[in-house]
């Protein structure tokens, strides 16, 4: 019996598994998502995958196609609905809020998506994304300039989504701290050793997009500036930035 078609551009029922341990909650991203959701006692968390960013605070029913990624979910976290976002199963204005991170990229039909975001909720619709207009503010376009092509071809330009989700929305850059624990390309913009790790490549979904020649010449192109010390000598001051203003964006979308 063949396996089910995955329900995004990734198959994240073969290659989630680890995403749990690469893919963490980071608490001052997530005081942005907790902001934005403002005084919503009842969340949609749509694209859940396993539990990052979801408010533990609120009533919040998480939806996940992915059977590898429901799995991964804490015990103290409520089971994902089986459902995508394209085909919520919920009436309309349902919930106080609607939220969505670092997924919309990944859905079949983006726009149809975000509609549903809006018409199942009653008050905010809160994406957390990144733009692909500026993926090429972080230095690994210099060695893996075909994941930076591919990621750009994934993102959804950020003025439809901010037209998608409400009648008035707001796009706040959101800045990744120097030690961020959710491991997507940015939060390493100051260890680029992490990325020697076949680990944290497994768990970000852009290099599923490159070639496995493309991913080894980026990888070893890196490692030898790193040994040479030439990342330090055109890249080092980051290593004590603070914080990297890169392309994660928070769009609220208000009714």
């Amino acid at each position: 019996m063949s396996s089910p078609a995955p329900a995004g551009d990734f198959d994240y029922d073969r290659h989630g598994h680890g995403y749990a341990r690469q893919r963490r909650t980071d608490p001052r991203i997530a005081a942005h998502v907790q902001a934005a959701l403002g005084p919503a006692r009842t969340v949609v968390n749509v694209g859940a995958g396993a539990g990052s960013y979801e408010p533990e605070d609120r009533h919040v029913v998480a939806v996940e196609p992915s059977a590898a990624m429901r799995a991964q979910r804490p015990r103290h976290l409520a089971p994902a609905v089986n459902a995508t976002a394209e085909r919520l199963p919920f009436d309309d204005d349902a919930f106080d809020a609607a939220m969505a991170t670092v997924t919309v990229h990944q859905w079949s039909d983006t726009e149809r998506g975000l509609r549903e975001l809006r018409r199942v909720s009653r008050g905010p619709v809160v994406v957390l994304t990144f733009d692909g207009d500026a993926l090429d503010l972080l230095w690994l376009a210099e060695y893996a300039p075909e994941l930076i092509a591919a990621e750009r071809r994934r993102y959804p330009p950020i003025d439809l989504i901010a037209s998608l989700v409400g009648g008035r929305a707001d796009v706040v850059p959101v800045a990744i701290p120097i030690d961020c624990v959710d491991g997507f390309t940015e939060a390493y913009y100051a260890r680029p050793e992490r990325f020697l790790d076949p680990g944290v490549r497994a768990s970000q979904s852009a290099w599923g997009f490159v070639d496995d020649a493309a991913e080894a010449r980026a990888v070893e192109e890196l490692r030898r500036d790193l040994e040479s010390g030439a990342w330090d000598h055109r890249h080092g001051r980051l290593r004590d930035q603070p914080e990297f203003l890169g392309s994660l964006r928070l769009i609220i979308g208000h009714p």
